[in-house]
């Protein structure tokens, strides 16, 4: 696959660009995104389907805008496709022809399901779940896909839009009561349609109306991270939110903690989310900052691999690693590290008590203690904290990701970075286990960092944690000496200390 893929997605909305570069095998990160608001359906919907002049010059500007930065950053590959305006309009492949002829740009029309398959895709890979219903509400179409333990099982796709129903029923010359009535009829007449089998309690969000609510709850809560992906809220807690939304005038959005430029079409969203919501019978919503896009691009990364990163394989890892470890490819002491730690967390169990429910983040964070040192090795921790916050975006829960970034920071005697402990509390671990795994952490950084490949093991009894040693622990020592503990308890180190004789020096 090319080392920087560019993807385009034209929608009925907005056309974005997004530009990804290949750090490994499964390695990749995003270097360019672009959007423009170029809402290429506009009054197509009232003029039978067709494509008219103002949507098309928006669209003929954007798209040439995007071919100069992809020439830029020399992008290898280009992939283009557009959704239900394109596959809607009468002149939609005419348009098709035009770009092509005269940006050198290949458009290809997807249809709704493939639309839904794309942004499932997506969800599968990068979102921490292994169930769930898809939910993509676009300017024409809302598509849908269902995944049953991490397999697509089937896609469908509705005729129900933001920008279709914003000219269907609400820039009519009718009042909003009237508009509301007559949209709730024929959104109630489309979900008739929808498979029987599309039910789930958990409702994944896909697009821009998922996405400005959830922002808009996030707010709402001051949730104390802020990353839109993987956001996760109940939603009858919300359900004045959404009704008040719909029913709301233009003038009153502001009120809501909404972003400006979607006040246009949020209230039509949210009228067709909160319906759909309640089809599938959905009781929470996992939100999602990938879609289309990285569902056509990984489609390309992963043919190999039945659409599915293999279960060992976390990108966000892989590209962190990729970029920023300066013991790349040094598998060796890496794995060496990770057995300290399991062994160690497994030893002090008896006063931990947690069944290693942590592990996974613990090694995470231990595999990763040293990408600091790539930017600048005085104050690494502090830097390899705010990599991670910034790269764990794929595949990790918020308290997850939070708990694998808060370990990085531990460095030294203290094991609580306190202002970071209060600003984040409501996503960590109870205090005391989170001082017990970044003891763990810590102690292991020191005796992996100081022990020329000794084999250590570990023994805990009477309130005494006893290291075993096959070669000299001596660097570890100070530091293990001065390193605060989670509760009162013995540190004896017994390691191969011997010196060498030397009756020159008086050493014998």
């Amino acid at each position: 696959m090319a080392k920087r893929t560019a993807i385009i997605d034209i929608g009925s909305n907005s056309a974005r660009l997004v530009i990804f570069e290949k750090t490994s095998r499964y390695g990749f990160h995003l270097i360019c995104e672009q959007k423009s608001k170029v809402r290429i359906g506009e009054g197509a919907y009232d003029k039978e389907g067709y494509l008219q002049p103002v949507g098309i010059k928006r669209a003929y500007l954007a798209l040439k805008s995007f071919v100069h930065t992809i020439e830029k950053y020399r992008a290898h590959k280009t992939l283009c496709v557009a959704t239900s305006a394109l596959r809607d309009a009468p002149n939609g492949q005419t348009f098709v022809s035009w770009i092509h002829k005269e940006l050198g740009l290949s458009i290809r029309i997807i249809d709704g399901l493939k639309e839904a398959r794309y942004g499932a895709i997506a969800a599968n890979n990068l979102l921490p779940l292994h169930d769930g219903i898809t939910i993509d509400i676009g300017g024409g179409s809302s598509d849908m896909a269902l995944i049953e333990n991490n397999h697509i099982v089937d896609t469908y796709s509705l005729n129900l839009g933001t920008v279709r129903l914003k000219e269907l029923f609400f820039d009519k010359a009718q009042s909003r009561k009237e508009s509301i009535r007559q949209a709730n009829a024929y959104i109630k007449k489309e979900l008739k349609q929808l498979p029987e089998h599309f039910r789930h309690t958990l409702a994944i969000g896909i697009g821009g109306t998922a996405r400005t609510l959830s922002k808009g709850i996030m707010k709402r809560l001051e949730h104390p991270l802020d990353k839109l992906h993987a956001f996760t809220y109940n939603i009858e807690a919300h359900s004045d939110y959404f009704r008040d939304i719909s029913l709301s005038s233009a003038k009153n959005l502001k009120q809501f903690d909404l972003k400006k430029n979607r006040y246009d079409t949020i209230r039509e969203g949210t009228l067709i989310f909160t319906m759909i919501l309640s089809a599938i019978g959905a009781k929470e919503v996992i939100s999602s900052a990938v879609g289309v896009r990285e569902g056509v691009f990984l489609e390309q990364l992963l043919r190999d691999d039945n659409l599915q990163f293999p279960s060992t394989v976390n990108p966000s890892i892989h590209s962190i690693l990729d970029r920023f470890d300066p013991l790349a490819g040094v598998e060796r002491k890496k794995k060496a590290k990770l057995k300290i730690a399991s062994s160690l967390y497994e030893v002090l169990q008896g006063e931990i008590q947690d069944e290693q429910h942590y592990k996974a983040s613990l090694l995470l964070a231990l595999k990763l203690s040293s990408i600091g040192k790539t930017l600048n090795i005085y104050k690494s921790h502090q830097h390899a904290f705010y990599i991670a916050m910034q790269e764990l975006n794929y595949g990790f829960t918020h308290e997850q990701g939070l708990l694998i970034s808060l370990l990085l920071r531990m460095h030294g005697k203290e094991l609580l970075h306190k202002r970071l402990f209060q600003s984040f509390k409501p996503l960590l671990p109870e205090k005391q286990s989170l001082l017990w795994l970044s003891f763990i952490y810590t102690l292991t950084v020191f005796l992996h960092e100081a022990s020329n490949s000794a084999k250590i093991t570990f023994t805990y009894s009477n309130q005494t944690l006893t290291i075993h040693a096959d070669r000299p622990l001596y660097l570890a020592k100070e530091n293990i000496k001065s390193l605060e503990k989670p509760i009162p308890f013995a540190i004896i180190i017994l390691d191969e200390s011997k010196v060498p004789k030397n009756k020159n020096l008086g050493i014998v």
